[in-house]
């Protein structure tokens, strides 16, 4: 019986060779007429370009998508890559420039001091670098980092700036405690420079606030001292040498008694900035001594 025929009410179905068989022979007729004819050309464009296009073009927009978002990804990375550089240089930029402000700050202090010494070159000097102070916004108070090892002793007289800081009121081996003229109920015994009238100047950290210390006991009957005249410390001075700069009248009232005249007198240093100072390695001589 032939393989093909089906009895009744069986499926028709087909051997898997003949099958075979069938799609070969196909196969090979497509192939001859492809190569023989351009039949097929047209119809298979048509389906090239309805079907394979559209794919290829949708194939390229991807690409480029995913390349554009490849590059873009990149470059992020980059500018992350060079942010954090523009980052590092700025912080050592700028730890460049508080150094070199330091070093400009302390520069300026040191030619302060130079000069100072040059102004005051009877006296025997050591430099020192205040290495602590009080509480408080002013340097009323504060130690430096020399002491009897370097021949420094109570009483010695402290200047910076342009003239008196203070004086040493306690010392040790390496370090020493200075005591400023803006402190509280400290008297310098001062003088008036134009005319060598004697005054009392007097520490007040209230009015140090407007940069003001206060003086009195001014006998002035000519009105001959005015504002701007200069204040240095007087040669009856219990503890400080005479010629020093105190500061400068700032203002002057006079007294309810009629007789004597107060007022303020501005610092010559400025006590809110101060880092390095020079002692006056002598004494003021008394008359006890």
């Amino acid at each position: 019986m032939s393989p093909v025929v089906k009895k009744k009410g069986e499926k028709f179905t087909l051997p898997s060779k003949y099958l075979l068989f069938i799609l070969t022979i196909l196969c090979v007729g497509l192939m001859i007429l492809t190569f023989t004819t351009s039949a097929l050309s047209t119809p298979l464009s048509y389906v090239a370009g309805f079907i394979v296009v559209p794919f290829e073009e949708g194939v390229s927009k991807i690409g480029t998508y995913l390349n554009d978002k490849a590059e873009m990804l990149q470059e992020i990375q980059n500018l992350i890559v060079e942010n954090e550089k523009l980052k590092q240089q700025v912080v050592d930029l700028t730890n460049e420039n508080i150094s070199l402000q330091q070093d400009r700050f302390e520069l300026s202090n040191l030619r302060q001091l130079y000069a100072l010494d040059a102004e005051y070159q009877e006296y025997e000097k050591i430099g020192a670098r205040i290495i602590s102070k009080d509480s408080g916004n002013w340097y009323h108070s504060f130690v430096i980092n020399k002491g009897t090892d370097d021949g420094i002793m109570t009483n010695m007289n402290v200047i910076a700036g342009a003239g008196l800081v203070g004086r040493v009121t306690s010392v040790g081996k390496n370090w020493a405690k200075v005591s400023t003229i803006i402190n509280d109920n400290v008297s310098v015994s001062g003088m008036v420079l134009s005319t060598s009238d004697n005054i009392i100047v007097t520490g007040n950290l209230e009015t140090y606030a407007d940069g003001l210390v206060e003086f009195s006991k001014l006998v002035d009957d000519k009105n001959q001292v005015v504002e701007g005249d200069k204040i240095v410390t007087s040669n009856i001075s219990d503890y400080y040498l005479p010629g020093i700069l105190v500061g400068y009248i700032s203002e002057i009232d006079t007294d309810s008694n009629n007789l004597t005249k107060s007022g303020y007198v501005t610092p010559a240093v400025d006590f809110g900035h101060l880092e390095e100072v020079l002692v006056i390695l002598e004494l003021k001589q008394t008359i006890i001594e």
